[in-house]
């Protein structure tokens, strides 16, 4: 996420917690003006990702091409990067924050992206509706730190969503991950570094602490360090 993306809380009643029952945090902010307005009743509908039914590179783009998913976008800086980037990969981002969404929309029609989807709300739903092995790339930029221990299962950085995307990435696929919140690194280190299917790409501290080529800063990454905070970069392969 590449915003304060509001994170997961288990179901109780299966225990499964992939399965999940409740979005934490704000979802609205400021009132949309006019032009903003116009983008969520117009571009938003063209470009969302369906409601229902497998999700794949060729049903929502026309052909099979490289993937890539964007957990929490934020204003979309990021994801509009990459897509501006890379025009023959495919990018879906979710964000359930309305304010953020109306940016990314701002980038999606300035800069001409026909190769984002968007979807406002709960990103593991859509990724669930993924084909296991389909994503050649996962970025959660900046999430919700929820530093309090009693708040830990809110993280996304947990197992059961880690394994949901050890599932859809593809052998060779990278998982990207951001953050500014020394808690939010040690814990997901400690969640990362127990799971066999990933691989950290970290031979040196310089390899997590300097931000890599084609990873551009985000209005989050700026405001955390105009406040001192350093910043770590962690990418990690599915093996």
């Amino acid at each position: 996420m590449t915003a304060r993306e509001p994170d997961h809380e288990p179901d109780r009643k299966s225990g499964d917690p992939t399965t999940l029952n409740r979005l934490y945090g704000r979802q609205s902010g400021h009132k949309l003006r006019a032009g903003q307005q116009q983008l969520v009743d117009t571009l938003l509908p063209a470009i969302s990702v369906p409601e229902a039914g497998e999700i794949t590179a060729a049903n929502l783009f026309g052909y099979d091409r490289p993937l890539h998913f964007e957990i929490g976008f934020g204003g979309g800086e990021h994801l509009a990067y990459r897509a501006d980037l890379l025009p023959d990969h495919g990018f879906i981002g979710c964000e359930p924050f309305l304010n953020g969404v109306v940016t990314a929309l701002g980038h999606v029609r300035d800069q001409g992206l026909g190769n984002v989807r968007l979807h406002m709300g709960d990103a593991l739903s859509v990724l669930s509706r993924i084909p296991d092995g389909a994503l050649s790339f996962v970025y959660l930029l900046h999430p919700d730190p929820w530093p309090k221990a009693r708040h830990a299962k809110r993280r996304m950085m947990n197992p059961g969503p880690v394994a949901m995307i050890a599932k859809k990435l593809k052998p060779g696929g990278e998982f990207r991950f951001g953050t500014d919140h020394p808690i939010y690194l040690r814990w997901a280190l400690m969640v990362m570094n127990g799971h066999p299917d990933f691989e950290w790409l970290a031979s040196t501290p310089t390899d997590f602490q300097t931000r890599p080529g084609g990873w551009p800063e985000t209005r989050y990454e700026a405001k955390a360090r105009r406040l001192g905070h350093e910043v770590w970069y962690m990418t990690y392969r599915r093996r």
